[in-house]
């Protein structure tokens, strides 16, 4: 296709742009976490709670990679399918596995409605890429290869492990909270000296009320970089980025909910599980696990032009 070749620099472009807020967005969320253990220690004064913080921060995160994906098909209800129980979608998956590099995951099938995708695993080897219902029948040939497409480049990418770290860091950041709020109750610190030291009494409500924002608006701006990236990567595999567009298309107008929906994996999806189909103003693009669908097809078609 002539606009692959002239459209590859585009590409690498913009998914290096991508690579690199993602991981600058992962070093700040590490920074805040090691900033607040620090406090944590200094305001509690006791060193050791950093030394616990890091350990349980790292534990949380091995656990979460390792079971993810059972976790995540638990909830969602998906079930594995035969290659005889759906030829199409497992040709589909195989072809662009091989395109791509990457072993064919296993294959799932959520029954629901709303059309949806999202892929899962602690790695490459390990993936597992599922469809709904709803998505196998609204989509063509074309819009379903785009759609497995973008699944297969969150797996190629390693956007599960960027992922489940990131969701582990909001767990972690929230619990500091929570222990800082308790602290400033009952005295840390500022108790040992009388209750003048109302400045760090002062910070440590501060930190404990904001950090928990800041960590899920984190998280929120990593998801939408690896949506964005995963499109860029989907659109390469099939050299047709009208096959993706038109997908997000029809299911950002389907709308509705998905039976299965959940605020703890809904930054899996190919599309909000939720549904929702109003206007997004800038306040509301902050806490969207998904960029909007309008920027989305948009730059997909431009990278057709």
């Amino acid at each position: 296709m002539e606009w692959y070749t002239s459209a590859m620099s585009t590409f690498y472009t913009h998914q290096r742009k991508n690579k690199l807020k993602t991981w600058l967005l992962m070093s700040v969320f590490l920074g805040v976490v090691i900033g607040l253990g620090f406090f944590l220690s200094y305001y509690f004064n006791s060193p050791s709670i950093l030394y616990i913080a890091i350990v349980v921060s790292i534990g949380m995160n091995v656990w979460a990679y390792w079971f993810s994906d059972k976790t995540v098909i638990k909830m969602t209800g998906a079930k594995e399918v035969s290659y005889s129980d759906a030829p199409e979608l497992h040709r589909i998956v195989e072809n662009l596995s091989i395109t791509a590099g990457l072993p064919k995951p296993k294959v799932y099938i959520v029954t629901d409605p709303a059309p949806n995708a999202f892929a899962t695993g602690r790695n490459k080897n390990h993936a597992v890429v599922a469809v709904t219902t709803g998505l196998l029948q609204i989509l063509d040939k074309q819009e379903l290869e785009g759609v497995i497409a973008h699944e297969l480049g969150h797996i190629g990418n390693n956007d599960m492990l960027v992922s489940t770290v990131a969701v582990v860091l909001v767990g972690f950041i929230t619990m500091a909270s929570d222990m800082l709020l308790r602290g400033s109750m009952f005295g840390g610190r500022s108790s040992e000296r009388g209750g003048s030291n109302w400045i760090v009494l002062v910070i440590g409500l501060a930190l404990a009320i904001l950090m928990p924002l800041i960590g899920s608006l984190i998280r929120f701006a990593i998801s939408r970089k690896r949506e964005l990236l995963a499109d860029a990567t989907g659109a390469m595999l099939t050299r047709y980025p009208e096959g993706l567009a038109s997908a997000l298309e029809k299911i950002h107008a389907y709308g509705s909910k998905m039976k299965t929906a959940n605020h703890a994996t809904a930054h899996l999806f190919i599309a909000n599980p939720f549904g929702m189909k109003r206007m997004a103003t800038y306040v509301n693009r902050l806490f969207m696990t998904h960029p909007p669908a309008e920027m989305r097809v948009g730059l997909l078609r431009d990278m057709d032009k």
